[in-house]
This record gives C-alpha cells, sequence and structure tokens, in this order.
C-alpha cells in the first residue's frame, strides 16, 4: 500500500523486505501465531470523513458532530464536551474531554487550521458546486499542510508514503488543479508560502493509497460509514492479499488512549520468510468487484493465488458476494472425506482452499462481513476464540 524508508517503530517479528512483482513488503522474521499482535501503530495525520458543507437542518446535528474532533470517538449523549472557542458554529469542533480539546489546539486543530476550515467552509464553490469527496479532499490538505507546521519530521514521513500506480493519475491531477486553487487562497502563517501543485498532487495520491477508513460503529440494520480517515506509517507498508493471513483491528471507541492506533492481528500461523498480508475491503467481495477497487484506488491489478483461480470463472452475473459465495462452494468445497487432509495441509502449508477459508475465518454476522482472528494469546486467552475485526462478536471454534 505503501512505502517508507523511516520505519523505526517496526515490530521487530516483521522485516522489510524488495518482493519481486510487488515492490516492498513485510514478511515475518519468525514463526507466527494465530491471534499473535504483530503491530500497533500510532496515525501521522488523521481527519474527518464528513464534507465541508454543515448538514445542521432544522436544528438537527450533522454527523460531524456526533465524534469528538480530536480522537473521533462516539460522543455520549448527556455527556460532558468541550467545544472549540474558536470556530464559527459551536457543532463545527466539539471534543470529548478537555484533554482532547487542549491536544487537538495544539496540534491537529490549531488556530490556523481552525481559520483555514472556516474559510473552506465559506467557499462557495467548493461546498455547493463540489462532491462531497472534494470537500473532505480539502479537509485532508488542511490536516496535511498543519502537520508540515506542527511536525515536520512526520509531515517527511507522509510525503515519503507510495502514491500507487499510474491508474488514477488523471483524476488526482484533475483533483489537484481545482483544490490547488482553493487551498493556495488560505491565510498562510507569515513566512510560509502556499504549496505547489506538484506537492497538492502528490499528497492526495498518498491519500488515495494510504488511508484508513476509521469506521462508524457496526449495525445490523445499515451500511457502515466512515466517521473519519487515519494514515499510518508502518500499517502502510502491508500489501494486499484477497485471503490474507493478518487483519487490523481499531477499537476507536475504546476508553483508553490511543483509541486511533491500528492494532495488527494474525489470523492464522505463518512459518518465517512468509509475506505478511491484509486485504484492503471486505474479503467476501467478487472478483470483478476486488480488481475494480484495487484498480481505481491503488493502482494495481491483483494476481494473488485466489485471484488466479477467479479470474478463470465466469463473472457475467458476479457483482455481489453470492455469486462469487455459491461458485467458490461449487468448485471448491471438499467432501466430507476430505475434510481431515485438507484442515492437515492449511496448518502445514498454509494454502487455504477458499471455501476452508469463509468457513472458518469469515464472520456469519447479519450485514458484518468481517475477518475473524483468534484472540491475542499473549492475553492467556483461550486459543480456539475467535473475534471479529468488524462487529467485534467473538464465537468459540471448535478444534
Amino acid at each position: 500500500m505503501a512505502v517508507a524508508d523511516n520505519h523505526a517503530a517496526l515490530s521487530t517479528v516483521l522485516r522489510l523486505v524488495n518482493i519481486e512483482g510487488k515492490g516492498r513488503g513485510l514478511v515475518a522474521s519468525q514463526p507466527l501465531k494465530g491471534g499473535q499482535i504483530i503491530l500497533r501503530d500510532s496515525p501521522i495525520l488523521t481527519y474527518s470523513a464528513f464534507p465541508l458543507k454543515r448538514l445542521q437542518q432544522q436544528g438537527i446535528c450533522s454527523s460531524n458532530s456526533r465524534y469528538c474532533a480530536h480522537c473521533y470517538k462516539l460522543l455520549v449523549t448527556g455527556s460532558a464536551t468541550s467545544a472549540c472557542p474558536s470556530c464559527s458554529h459551536p457543532d463545527d469542533a466539539i471534543f470529548c474531554s478537555p484533554r482532547c480539546q487542549s491536544v487537538a489546539l495544539g496540534f491537529t486543530h490549531t488556530p490556523w487550521v481552525c481559520q483555514s476550515l472556516s474559510y473552506l467552509r465559506n467557499c462557495s464553490v467548493l461546498v455547493n458546486q463540489q462532491p462531497e469527496e472534494r470537500q473532505v479532499q480539502a479537509r485532508y490538505l488542511v490536516a496535511a499542510f498543519n502537520l508540515a507546521m506542527v511536525s515536520p519530521s512526520s509531515f517527511q514521513t507522509l510525503i515519503s508514503l507510495d502514491g500507487g500506480g499510474p491508474h488514477g493519475g488523471e483524476r488526482d491531477s484533475d483533483a489537484a488543479i481545482f483544490l490547488h486553487s482553493i487551498i493556495s487562497s488560505l491565510p498562510f502563517p507569515e513566512g510560509l508560502s502556499a504549496p505547489s501543485l506538484e506537492i497538492t498532487a502528490s499528497l492526495l495520491s498518498k491519500d488515495r493509497c494510504n488511508a484508513f477508513g476509521l469506521m462508524e460503529p457496526f449495525s445490523e440494520h445499515r451500511e457502515r460509514s466512515v466517521r473519519a480517515y487515519a494514515i499510518y506509517q508502518n500499517a502502510s507498508l502491508f500489501n494486499h492479499d484477497c485471503l490474507p493471513n493478518a487483519c487490523r483491528f481499531d477499537y476507536v471507541d475504546g476508553g483508553n488512549e490511543g483509541n486511533t492506533d491500528m492494532v495488527i492481528r494474525m489470523i492464522h500461523d505463518v512459518p518465517e520468510g512468509r509475506e505478511i498480508c491484509l486485504s484492503y475491503f471486505p474479503v467476501n467481495l467478487s472478483y470483478p468487484q476486488r480488481q475494480k477497487r484495487l484498480l481505481d484506488d491503488y493502482g494495481f491489478s491483483c494476481i494473488c493465488d485466489r485471484c488466479k483461480i477467479e479470474a478463470n470463472w465466469s463473472h457475467e452475473d458476479g457483482d455481489g458476494e453470492d455469486d462469487t459465495m455459491e461458485e467458490e462452494d461449487e468448485e471448491m468445497s471438499p467432501s466430507d472425506g476430505e475434510n481431515n487432509e485438507i484442515e492437515q495441509e492449511a496448518e502445514e502449508e498454509d494454502d487455504f482452499p477458499h471455501a476452508y477459508f469463509f468457513m472458518r475465518f469469515l464472520c456469519d454476522k447479519e450485514n458484518c462481513g468481517g475477518t475473524l482472528a483468534p484472540l491475542s494469546p499473549s492475553n492467556n486467552n483461550s486459543p480456539n476464540i475467535m473475534e471479529c475485526n468488524v462487529c467485534g462478536s467473538t464465537k468459540k471454534e471448535e478444534l
């Protein structure tokens, strides 16, 4: 997903290497166990996923005001909150605690950010004539240029991340030309000039290829949406695989500090030297859906083992997960007499047939589609308790 030269905080169980056909990637520097936490990573930059145009109508607060403007926790109705003293509207930036407010005003929601967002909200050509995506990109650019002011080293890390393949470059270029004209009009501090068009375009490509969504709470009755985006230095080094051996957990609404940290946990055992991969989206997407998202968002086509198999399938009606699952069940499911042999092969060679992976590691909760991984053995948890990285539910695996 990304390339960063400064990876001092990389976990000791991972090693950064060059992989033929992929570029840089992370491999296991020792045998890893299912459930093992292999990386905890704090974001170098976060920003709200909500558009600049205020959604408050008829006294109903916008979605933006449901979350802390610094840590993005869900605000509890009736709890004490703190507002930015400088924002033009009280709902523009609300914090879950005085501590979050204090940290934000010195780092993520500085007076310059406050002033810049106010300016952008009053820019009619942006909020009235542009899609919401452009407004969110403008938020990101403000956060990125603020990072350059408060933490130049972190900004250099952001700039060093990979911007993906050439596909999508024209889209980034069009966005950069428009947004650069807007961002250049911001009131930059004395002695600091507006960024060049090239820097703006580069930053947009870093965002497109490296931003992880901090999601709204799971619900069985509606699709999840993104409350904020975060960019991580080391988590961005993981390459993609459509049958991953590790997955991401986050606990944004948790009570501890570092709630926007990302935790990468192994799905199953892997030997030393094996590449560790995440899936950049839910694993139950069909082959055409996966390929389109990877090409559009990251600039490459996937040739993982799963895709090599599914590339030969008929995809006339394969736009939904049901078609993928039916075909997998038909072509990949083992007979009863083969179950033990396949499970043994999975343990010894880490060569998971599709049906086995979905049966064991795909959450079956309604409207979820998350990936199951064992609880971390470091906390003396039972090795056969699986946790979903989307809905958070747990279940006991029959060993």
